[in-house]
């Protein structure tokens, strides 16, 4: 499918329960209607468009019916805010594009829900809530295999928290080819073996990773390794290049453990900035 072709794939699901109300001189209260489309992003990549109009019941003149109004309404993904706007003379709707969720593919399936925060024009209470359920569709927008990437680390050394990486980091986006991983911290050690278990790459369009040009900005990965010398251990860790200077959008996750005993944890950093150094997602060699 060409870049820019839109699919309409849901319709508003009115949550009944909450979205009707009657007040005195009004025939009908009063929701939120949305619908949402995956669509091909400005910049390549997925994004989702929507559109959400105050429900206008009994026959209302939608240019005629300030009780319409609501100043407030939130948009959300899978729970969280992306967007807000205002229902105002004389269309009582608004749209617009936010990026799609991370890490999706044809066939699955998320939440957009339009909700109304603040009362309407009627004097009426707000929080109803209308949701609908988006399938992503099949389509090509022109980007490139995040699994054709890599990351490595540049700078003298990175640092995350009390945890020093050695600048020789390269992690791929498969399974095949050699990695270099090693983490200093306190006087200990861990040093990940070549092949990697698990791995995920993917390219937020929230996020401009550039310079370089390259097909992903988050890889997470999964790994066993030596630490202190003895094997038998784990790591879990994340990387996000954001762009340029590293120590102002980079992050990095570590987490350490006994394979065998996950709950014996040795080095546990939730996602934070870089405090050094910088990473970088490139296009994989040979691929360019």
């Amino acid at each position: 499918m060409a870049r820019g072709t839109k699919v309409k794939l849901g319709v508003g699901i009115a949550l009944a329960a909450s979205a009707i109300w009657l007040t005195p001189g009004t025939a009908f209260a009063h929701h939120p209607e949305i619908t949402a489309e995956v669509v091909c992003g400005d910049t390549g990549g997925l994004a989702v468009d929507y559109v959400s109009t105050a429900w206008a019941g009994g026959g209302s003149d939608p240019t005629n019916d300030p009780s319409r109004a609501n100043t407030h309404i939130d948009i959300t993904i899978g729970g969280n805010v992306v967007d807000s706007g205002q229902y105002t003379a004389p269309t009582y709707s608004f749209a617009g594009r936010v990026a799609a969720p991370a890490g999706i593919a044809a066939g699955d399936t998320f939440e957009v829900s339009a909700i109304a925060v603040d009362s309407w024009g009627n004097g009426g209470g707000g929080g109803q809530i209308t949701t609908t359920v988006v399938t992503v569709p099949a389509l090509d927008c022109g980007g490139v295999d995040p699994a054709l990437g890599r990351f490595t680390g540049g700078g003298f050394q990175l640092r995350v928290g009390a945890a020093r990486v050695t600048r020789g980091l390269t992690i791929h986006c498969d399974l095949l080819l050699s990695n270099n991983l090693e983490v200093n911290w306190g006087g200990n050690q861990f040093h990940m073996t070549e092949h990697l278990e698990t791995v995920a790459c993917t390219d937020d369009p929230a996020i401009v990773q550039a310079p370089p040009p390259a097909p992903l900005d988050t890889l997470v990965g999964v790994g066993t390794g030596r630490y202190n010398g003895t094997d038998g251990y784990t790591i879990e860790f994340t990387l996000v290049d954001g762009g340029e200077p590293g120590t102002v959008a980079d992050k990095a996750a570590l987490r350490i453990y006994q394979t065998s005993n996950p709950a014996n944890v040795v080095l546990n950093i939730p996602l934070r900035a870089l405090s050094g150094g910088n990473l970088q997602a490139h296009y994989d060699q040979p691929h360019k």
